[in-house]
């Protein structure tokens, strides 16, 4: 005849089951605070990006005495890609020495 333990120690189903579902919420409620924060989080990276390149337009201009038309000429100082985007994938332009992000 077996001996029963009758001082099992352990979880019953109940309560692993009342962890899940906390979890559960827990994850629930924020998924959705970090997503809608993404968003934010794009934009202000891109706007750092802007001011970055803004610095190198200025850069360009105390080394060439003009400012740079296009992102290939500001490129030819091996500081930036040619086809330079924003971390969001907002194409960036420069007019008159301005750096602005693409409006479409």
């Amino acid at each position: 005849m077996k001996k029963y333990l009758k001082n099992e120690k352990g979880f019953t189903l109940i309560e692993m089951m009342i962890v899940l579902l906390i979890i559960s919420v827990l994850i629930l409620i924020t998924i959705p605070n970090v997503t809608k924060h993404s968003a934010t989080i794009d934009d202000k990276g891109c706007a750092a990006y802007v001011k970055m390149v803004q610095g190198l337009v200025q850069t360009y201009k105390m080394d060439n005495n003009s400012y740079p038309t296009t992102l290939v000429e500001l490129a030819t100082t091996g500081d930036i890609e040619a086809d330079a985007q924003c971390p969001n994938g907002k194409k960036i332009k420069i007019t008159n020495g301005v750096v602005s992000i693409v409006v479409d």
